[in-house]
């Protein structure tokens, strides 16, 4: 069980980071969607909050590779599992990140947001902070399994 749970959190970390990178190197699919969204003015149209820089979305690609790769390591799928209690504590200060993404800054992510009216919005009440929560589970439970 604790197989299928690691090599689903690989194959969704994977390609969360081989999204970014096509972002990093300018795509511009679902863009717009995965970015706060902030009025102009009250009532006004919506803009993103800040504008992501390609190297600062290649980094985020590179760590959710990593934590792909922290994974693979603890379970053993590409070497002999790793049982070092070092790493047991890095991926469940990495799930403890993935629950504060859920819960969020409480202006603009998580699930008590205060802003609520934007496409951004209504995807992280509904994919992207569940999505956080499913993923801190799944490496709570690799990382103590």
């Amino acid at each position: 069980m604790t197989l299928l749970l690691a090599r689903s959190l690989v194959a969704v970390f994977a390609t969360i980071s081989l999204i970014h990178l096509y972002w990093a190197l300018g795509g511009r699919w679902a863009a717009s969607a995965v970015v706060p969204q902030v009025a102009v003015k009250q009532g006004g149209t919506l803009q993103p909050a800040f504008n992501p820089s390609g190297w600062l979305t290649l980094l985020v690609a590179l760590a959710l590779l990593m934590i792909a790769v922290l994974v693979c390591l603890r379970v053993g799928l590409i070497a002999p599992p790793v049982t070092h209690r070092a790493l047991q504590w890095l991926i469940s200060a990495v799930a403890l990140l993935m629950f504060a993404r859920a819960i969020g800054e409480s202006n603009l992510v998580g699930f008590f947001k205060e802003v609520k009216d934007s496409t951004f919005a209504r995807l992280d009440t509904w994919v992207y902070s569940p999505l956080c929560v499913v993923l801190g589970a799944g490496l709570l439970a690799v990382a103590w399994a």
